[in-house]
């Protein structure tokens, strides 16, 4: 579909955790925090393309806890 958005560019909230092989908690958290973009349509989605610029943004970052996250290298073990 030229110029709009095809039903496979959506993906739920248990779709994105299975691709990011986190608990679907994390993902709505996530999503509360402000971090990952999503829209509602009966249940949240979120775009391909949100999930993607997502990955890219918060590569080599710490997410564990979203009130504090920090560059991998500024983590302390």
């Amino acid at each position: 579909m030229k110029g709009g958005i095809h039903m496979d560019e959506l993906y739920t909230a248990k779709e994105v955790s299975k691709i990011l092989k986190v608990n679907v908690h994390k993902v709505y958290d996530l999503i509360h925090a402000g971090l990952l973009p999503a829209l509602k349509l009966g249940s949240l989605k979120i775009r391909k393309e949100s999930l993607n610029d997502f990955l890219k943004k918060y590569e080599g970052m710490d997410l564990s806890d979203l009130d504090n996250v920090c560059n991998l290298t500024e983590q302390r073990y």
